[in-house]
């Protein structure tokens, strides 16, 4: 019977870890120093919100938390669950604690999915610990979930699973099933899968079952299968020639050539890459190649990023060409990456410099006796909202790691930053051409 069952539940169930040490990622909250750990090993639970991608562990971290730190656990979809269902959990959790002294964790899948009446429910709940409430949500807390609940609850974020992870993951499900698999097919699996622990196992599972059913009727995955269980939605090509073709996309929009930038865009895309991934990389490229000459370059590649992750594929292409095509015809600057750059070498190279006393904080008692805050020039008290005054450690007055450039708009605004404090007399960088 148990191995009948074993041969047919889907291997994301099968393998759905029972333990703290089985979670594969999130280290950073479960690892030997993470914070949930040590809830666990408290045996003291308090209510938080988990935030993360779909596939990365919400529901299942929930329910090791709950049996691990030994409490009960009462379990509801925000999707289908309504008003009379949580008071019913919350009269089954008051009962258990009176008759058995046991604490309930409230688990609500999508807790953002709940209005605001459903969520007021919980107030009082989980703020006199009839229950410990664990939400989760793929989208952010501070805008879905209602600021009364966040008080009373912790937020923890979970990470996107790469692809170290993600083999692990794909290694278990093969040992369970005895199959094996090529190289390319287990970099197709994980790459596939945009972090996400649950499409790379169904995608393991489909995959197997096509090479068994094979006329070769293999116990080996190649890269055909798993094209085929993909639909053909992976990377057709190696890994050299994908992180190629990403840096030929981001080295065309960096030069400014509109045609190759979409190109290779569409490249990737017909080639299965992650549209999410493609986003990123664009947000990354405006602070990087644009910077001050286009400072709406970054609020347009975020923009399309919170778009591609709103309205997914296939119309998620219009907007990522979209940006594409724009970031591409912006005036270009790196003077942040070389800023940036500068800063981190001098903090690595000379240590971390003294607060001079003039900046320190100054509104606790003592403060003033020790010269805090004291000979501090408020800038808006003076004409042009600025006033000359040392603003870097003693060890630094005079460095410059910011140098202009007299790119697109980073000219301007450069130009009116010296006026507007007559820095013409000043030892200050004016722009120049990079």
């Amino acid at each position: 019977m148990r191995q009948r069952l074993s041969e047919a539940a889907p291997l994301a169930d099968l393998l759905r870890p029972r333990t703290l040490d089985e979670l594969v990622g999130q280290d950073h909250l479960v690892g030997a120093d993470g914070a949930l750990r040590r809830f666990v090993e408290a045996g003291q639970l308090s209510s938080m919100i988990l935030w993360g991608p779909a596939g990365t562990g919400k529901t299942t971290l929930a329910r090791i938390l709950a049996s691990s730190a030994g409490y009960a656990t009462e379990s509801l979809s925000a999707v289908t669950s309504g008003v009379k269902d949580v008071r019913e959990a919350l009269v089954r959790a008051t009962e258990r604690l009176g008759e058995q002294g046991q604490r309930t964790v409230l688990f609500i899948d999508e807790v953002h999915r709940f209005n605001k009446s459903q969520q007021d429910l919980l107030l009082p709940a989980t703020e006199t610990g009839q229950v410990v409430l664990i939400g989760a949500t793929t989208e952010n807390p501070y805008f879905e979930v209602n600021a009364a609940l966040m008080s009373r609850s912790t937020l923890w974020r979970l990470r996107t699973l790469d692809a170290t992870d993600l083999t692990v993951l794909v290694r278990r499900g093969l040992d369970l099933r005895r199959a094996t698999i090529s190289d390319e097919a287990l970099e197709a699996v994980t790459s596939s899968a945009d972090g996400d622990a649950r499409v790379a196992l169904t995608t393991l599972d489909t995959s197997i079952v096509l090479a068994r059913s094979s006329a070769e009727s293999s116990d080996h995955v190649e890269l055909d299968h798993v094209a085929r269980a993909r639909d053909g939605r992976l990377y057709h090509q190696s890994r050299d020639t994908h992180f190629d073709q990403i840096s030929a996309f981001i080295k065309s929009v960096r030069g400014s050539d509109p045609d190759a930038a979409l190109y290779w865009l569409v490249t990737m895309l017909e080639a299965g890459e992650s549209p999410r991934f493609l986003a990123r990389r664009l947000v990354i490229l405006a602070s990087e190649d644009i910077g001050l000459a286009d400072p709406m370059g970054l609020v347009l590649a975020d923009a399309a990023a919170r778009t591609v992750e709103f309205i997914g594929l296939p119309e998620g292409r219009l907007t990522l060409a979209h940006a594409t095509l724009t970031l591409s015809l912006m005036a270009k600057s790196n003077s942040v990456t070389r800023a940036l750059a500068a800063v981190t070498s001098a903090v690595h190279d000379d240590g971390l410099g003294e607060v001079p006393d003039h900046l320190r904080g100054s509104s606790y008692r003592g403060a003033e006796t020790q010269g805090f805050g004291v000979g501090y020039d408020y800038p808006h008290d003076f004409a042009g909202g600025w006033v000359a005054q040392q603003y870097l450690p003693d060890g630094l007055v005079g460095r410059h790691f910011y140098d202009p450039s007299a790119l697109g708009r980073e000219r301007a605004l450069v130009e009116q930053w010296r006026a507007r404090m007559d820095l013409d007399d000043q030892d200050i960088p004016a722009p120049t051409v990079e």
